[in-house]
C-alpha cells in the first residue's frame, strides 16, 4: 500500500544519515583520529520459534535501518568513512526457498530503491570486512549471531560510537517526518474507530482489535508497541497489555495505541465514557490533565528546558487537587509541590522522544538523579527544532501506587481528604498523548484525533445511535 504521496520516487536518506553520523564521530565525539575507520551493522534474521517451524515477526534493527533503510532479512551494511561509501550486503538467493516465498529483491531492483553506493552479497561480505579492517578499526554496536563470523574484525559497543547514532537519530529530516505524520494519521482515523464502535465493543479486546483493524486496513501491518486498551480500575495501570476484561459494566476507557509505518512510530492516547456521557468525576480529572498538556505544550519550544515543563505539569495538577479538595486547602501549592504527594498521582514522565522507537534514543536520561520527579523522566534536555516528542500528562487512582501515600501512619496523609480520593477509583486513570515535531518557533501536532471533551462525547454518542458495527473501515 502506498505511503506518503510526497515520498513517492524517493529513496529512504540511508547514505544522509552516513554523513551524519559519520560527522558527529570524528567532529564532534573522536576528532579526526578515526577517519580511516568503518562503520558496520547487521539487520536482523529470521528466526524460528523454540520447537517449532514457523518464523517469530521480525523487527529490524533500528541503528542497521537508519544506515540502510532495508527492512530485507539477513542485510548488512558497511560504511567506509574515508571514502564515504556505503556497502550494502543482500542474502544469497536460495533456489529451494524460492518456491515458498517467491523470489527476493534482485541487486539491481535493490540499486533502484536502497540509497547506497554499492550492493553485493552476503558471499562477499567477509572479504570486504578484512579488506576494510586493514584501513582502520570497524565499529559496530554488537557482535550477534547474524554477524559471529566477522567478530575478530569488528569492534563492538563503543560508547562514542553509540553516541554519534543516538545524537544523529535526535533531530529528524524531512523523510522522516513526512513517514511519521503518516503514521499519526492512521493512528488519528484508527482512534476515532474505536470512539465510534461502542455498539460491538463490549470487552478491552474488541477495542485491540478495532484499532488494529483499521490500522491494517490503512497499510499498517505493525504497531509501535503493544496496545494499552483498558476500561474502568485497569486504566491505573501505566502499560496494561492484558486487555481481555468485560466494560459494559465500567464507566472510562483509555486507549493508547499507535499505528508504525515504515518502522516510524506514531504513540497517541485517548480516553472517553463508555456510554457517551462524562461522569461528574471522570471529567474533573479528564479536565484536569488536559490543563496540565495545554500549559505545558503552550511553552513549548525551542530552548525550553523539558525539566520545568514536567514541573510545571505538577504544579496544574496539586491546582486542581486543590479546587477539587482531594489535597487538603491548608497546604499551599508550594507545601504539596515540596512534599511529593503529587508524585503517586503523576509517576510517569511528561513525555518521551519518539522515532523509530517509541521511547527513541538521545533523551539523556538520569535514573540516578536525586530529584524524586524527575529521575524518571526519559527526555532531559532543552528542546531543539527536529525533535520529535510526546507530551502525555497523565493522574491515576491505583491503590498499589497510593498504597504507602493513603497510609493513616505516613507522611502523606496529611495532605489528602481520603474520603474526596474514594469517589474516583472507579476511573482508573486518565492520559492524554499527542505526537509534536519541535519547528523553529513553536511544535507542530501531528495528532489531529480530537480531545475536546465534548467533540468525544459527540463521537461516541453518535457511534451508538447508529448502532455501527466494528466491521466497516472509516477510510
Amino acid at each position: 500500500m502506498p505511503g506518503p504521496v510526497e515520498l513517492q520516487g524517493k529513496k529512504y536518506p540511508a547514505k544522509q544519515h552516513a554523513q551524519k553520523v559519520r560527522g558527529h564521530f570524528l567532529t564532534t565525539v573522536r576528532g579526526q583520529t578515526e577517519g580511516s575507520a568503518s562503520f558496520f551493522l547487521s539487520g536482523e534474521n529470521l528466526k524460528l520459534h523454540p520447537y517449532s517451524d514457523e518464523n517469530q515477526v521480525m523487527r529490524q534493527n533500528r541503528y542497521f535501518y537508519y544506515l540502510s533503510g532495508v527492512n530485507i532479512p539477513g542485510s548488512h551494511v558497511l560504511y567506509d568513512l574515508k571514502a564515504d561509501k556505503s556497502t550494502l550486503f543482500l542474502p544469497e538467493i536460495d533456489l529451494e526457498e524460492v518456491m515458498w516465498t517467491g523470489m527476493p529483491m534482485s541487486i539491481e531492483e535493490a540499486q533502484k530503491t536502497f540509497d547506497v553506493d554499492e550492493i553485493v552479497y552476503v558471499s562477499e561480505m567477509e572479504t570486504r570486512v578484512v579488506a576494510a579492517k586493514a584501513h582502520g578499526k570497524i565499529f559496530t554496536t554488537d557482535v550477534n549471531e547474524w554477524n559471529q563470523h566477522l567478530a575478530q574484525h569488528l569492534t563492538p559497543g563503543d560508547k562514542d560510537f553509540f553516541l554519534a547514532l543516538d545524537e544523529s537519530r535526535l533531530l529528524k529530516d524531512d523523510y522522516e517526518l513526512a513517514l511519521m505524520r503518516h503514521a499519526a494519521a492512521i493512528t488519528d482515523n484508527s482512534h476515532l474507530a474505536v470512539m465510534s464502535a461502542l455498539p460491538v465493543e463490549k470487552n478491552e479486546g474488541h477495542i485491540h482489535a478495532e484499532f488494529i483493524y483499521h490500522s491494517m486496513r490503512q497499510g499498517s501491518k505493525h504497531q509501535s508497541y503493544s496496545p494499552v486498551c483498558c476500561a474502568g480500575p485497569h486504566a491505573s495501570t501505566l502499560h496494561y497489555i492484558i486487555n481481555d476484561a468485560d466494560i459494559v459494566d465500567q464507566k472510562t476507557v483509555l486507549i493508547d495505541a499507535g499505528a508504525e509505518w515504515s518502522n516510524y512510530a506514531s504513540d497517541v492516547t485517548r480516553c472517553f465514557p463508555v456510554d457517551g456521557h462524562w461522569t461528574k468525576e471522570h471529567l474533573e480529572i479528564y479536565e484536569a490533565v488536559l490543563d496540565m498538556q495545554s500549559q505545558t505544550m503552550a511553552l513549548i519550544k525551542p530552548g525550553v528546558s523539558w525539566d520545568d515543563l514536567h514541573l510545571l505539569a505538577h504544579r496544574v495538577l496539586i491546582q486542581h487537587f486543590l479546587k477539587l479538595g482531594i489535597f487538603k486547602a491548608e497546604f499551599s501549592e508550594q507545601q504539596l509541590f515540596d512534599s511529593g504527594v503529587s508524585d503517586a498521582f503523576f509517576p510517569h514522565g511528561l513525555g518521551h522522544l519518539l522515532g523509530m522507537d517509541t521511547h527513541d534514543v538521545g533523551g539523556r536520561p538520569n535514573s540516578e538523579d536525586p530529584h524524586p520527579k524527575l529521575k524518571g523522566l526519559r527526555l532531559r534536555r532543552t528542546l531543539q527544532a527536529g525533535m520529535v516528542l510526546t507530551d502525555e500528562p497523565g493522574i491515576y487512582f491505583s491503590p498499589f501506587l497510593l498504597e504507602d501515600t493513603l497510609k493513616e501512619d505516613g507522611e502523606m496523609i496529611k495532605y489528602i481528604n481520603r474520603d474526596v480520593v474514594d469517589k474516583y477509583w472507579y476511573i482508573g486513570g486518565v492520559r492524554i498523548e499527542d505526537d509534536l515535531l519541535i519547528t523553529e518557533t513553536g511544535y507542530e501536532n501531528f495528532t489531529k484525533i480530537t480531545k475536546d471533551p465534548k467533540e468525544i462525547s459527540k463521537i461516541v454518542l453518535d457511534g451508538i445511535a447508529k448502532g455501527r458495527g466494528g466491521f466497516h473501515c472509516i477510510v
